[in-house]
């Protein structure tokens, strides 16, 4: 049977299953009927789908993914537009020191949280050192605190960093008088063009616009989101249950009456960490295993980088829904470079292996070098659909190589173990440039999900260095040099960047011309402000 068709078998009869558990009964339950007034929404989609474990808390991560999902409820300092660009949320205006190690933001003095207090700069400061000492969602590694001066804030750094007003747009503001580490997720204080009227745990949650935000008054009232997996999405929206739904890439190309399918490029990228060591007995500052004795010989990664067929494997495992990627880099991104070289090439892919020592010496298929076996594992994140079919698909290539790769799915918990010593199908993208030093920076080599790969590379930490001591705009060529040496160790085996598909109601307009850069996780929210309901009379 065809591998795509296959696949998309498989979830279609998850899918059934899905139907038949989210009745329309349920659905009722939670959304009050398929009926609902012209300016409420009801949603499930997965940059806000999936219920945070702390609650609604920016502290705890909460509207922090990579480059900044808007948190709703929360105000940030800076925002992204349409063109990736920073412009003003709660800042007024910002100066950046000439070694590059103070931010000086302004603060504007018209907003109020939604307790009626004022919001001011010391809460600005009051959130991101908080952020800094919780470190669960934007990194502030390089910030040694910030400290409000009238209505400014006062970001120090203990080292030239380029990259930090990236981190401007990462952490929501919290209240400093009334802030609780214990109950704020539950009850949170925000500005943002939204409060939060209930939460239901393990079943939805409810924003009701807020009457005395200060930016552009988003058009709809109300929003229900769902916490439904994929599965059961699909199923919503076969149902007529909600407006917007975020399916898998197999449900891509159904058709629904009353719905239709609305897709967005992302620089949301998969790639398959390859340890660059080998199994020499090395361990992790925690315990963990470093090293492959397959994938620690240049030779496998390089076959495998040139030899397996990307644009096959997202036809087959994203169903088409995405864009080759050779570095990790996506196209959108200022620092983004060409690899320099072709995949496909299969024969040229055996002729390394051969060269290097690899042969298939017993005729079963699988090379050996040494008595060792050409084999190891990927692992994927159970749950997650698209990484499961990457690893099948890879596995299926990798075998005409001669390269013998079991796909293995698992929770975190389970896969961290072996997270340095056997593949992983991992997702990044991000809008900040410093994302290149999580993934290859020698000094964060095998700490927690950084640089699993445990490349160390001089050269590439001396780039790195030079562009975080440059001003942002002319740090993207010194950041692609650094991405473009630390490619050329396929430490990653990159894949492909991954589009976002939506199924959206006929008489609903997102306004696509203004969504903005899709960072790992998604971020439709983003453009809320330009929402709107069609072929009705009703006012916001």
């Amino acid at each position: 049977m065809d591998r795509k068709i296959l696949i998309c078998t498989v979830i279609a009869l998850i899918a059934i299953i899905s139907v038949g558990s989210a009745s329309a009964g349920w659905f009722d339950f939670l959304t009050g009927g398929n009926e609902h007034a012209p300016d409420e929404l009801i949603t499930c989609v997965a940059a806000h789908g999936e219920e945070p474990e702390f609650g609604f808390d920016p502290m705890h991560g909460w509207g922090y993914h990579d480059s900044g999902t808007d948190p709703l409820i929360q105000s940030t300092v800076l925002k992204r537009n349409a063109d990736n660009e920073f412009v003003n949320d709660l800042a007024t205006d910002y100066e950046i020191s000439s070694d590059l190690k103070t931010y000086t933001v302004t603060i504007r003095d018209d907003v109020k949280f939604t307790d009626g207090s004022q919001l001011t700069a010391k809460d600005v400061a009051f959130s991101y050192n908080t952020a800094k000492e919780f470190g669960e969602g934007a990194d502030l590694t390089h910030m040694e605190e910030a400290k409000a001066d009238g209505d400014n804030v006062v970001f120090t750094l203990d080292q030239p960093d380029s990259t930090f007003i990236n981190k401007l747009t990462d952490v929501g503001i919290v209240p400093e008088a009334t802030y609780d580490n214990a109950t704020y997720g539950q009850n949170p204080i925000g500005s943002g063009p939204y409060k939060l009227a209930q939460w239901d745990k393990g079943q939805q949650f409810i924003l009701e616009k807020n009457p005395d935000y200060y930016g552009e008054e988003p058009y709809f009232n109300k929003i229900t989101n769902l916490f439904l997996d994929p599965d059961a999405a699909f199923a919503a929206v076969k149902n007529g249950d909600v407006d917007i739904a975020e399916v898998a890439v197999a449900y891509a190309d159904e058709e629904i009456d009353g719905y239709h399918m609305e897709y967005f490029d992302s620089i949301d990228v998969r790639g398959v960490s390859l340890p660059t060591t080998m199994d020499e007995g090395e361990t992790s500052e925690d315990g963990i295993a470093i090293g492959n004795n397959v994938t620690g010989d240049p030779a496998v990664r390089q076959a495998l980088a040139i030899g397996i067929d990307r644009e096959d494997l997202i036809d087959g495992a994203l169903n088409g829904y995405g864009n080759v990627s050779y570095t990790g880099v996506a196209d959108q991104l200022p620092w983004a470079f060409d690899a320099g070289y072709k995949d496909g090439q299969v024969d040229q892919a055996k002729a390394i292996l051969e060269q290097a020592g690899w042969k298939d010496t017993d005729g079963d298929g699988i090379r050996e070098k040494d008595g060792q076996k050409a084999e190891f594992t990927v692992y994927y994140k159970a749950s997650a659909v698209e990484r499961q079919a990457i690893a099948v698909t890879l596995a299926e290539q990798a075998k005409e190589l001669g390269i013998e790769i079991t796909p293995k799915g698992a929770s975190w918990d389970e896969i961290d173990p072996d997270k340095y010593s056997q593949g992983v199908v991992w997702g990044f993208g991000s809008a900040d440039p410093y994302s290149i030093e999580h993934q290859y920076g020698s000094d964060v080599a095998c700490v927690g999900y950084d640089n699993p790969g445990n490349l160390k590379d001089a050269a590439v930490d001396a780039l790195i260095d030079q562009a975080m001591d440059q001003p942002a705009d002319s740090s993207y060529s010194t950041w692609r040099q650094a991405a473009k040496q630390a490619t050329s160790h396929n430490s990653f085996l990159w894949i492909g960047t991954m589009d976002y598909t939506y199924f959206v109601s006929d008489d609903l307009d997102i306004s696509n011309s203004t969504h903005l850069i899709y960072p790992h996780g998604g971020d439709i929210w983003g453009n809320i402000y330009d929402w709107k309901r069609l072929d009705t009379n009703e006012t916001a």
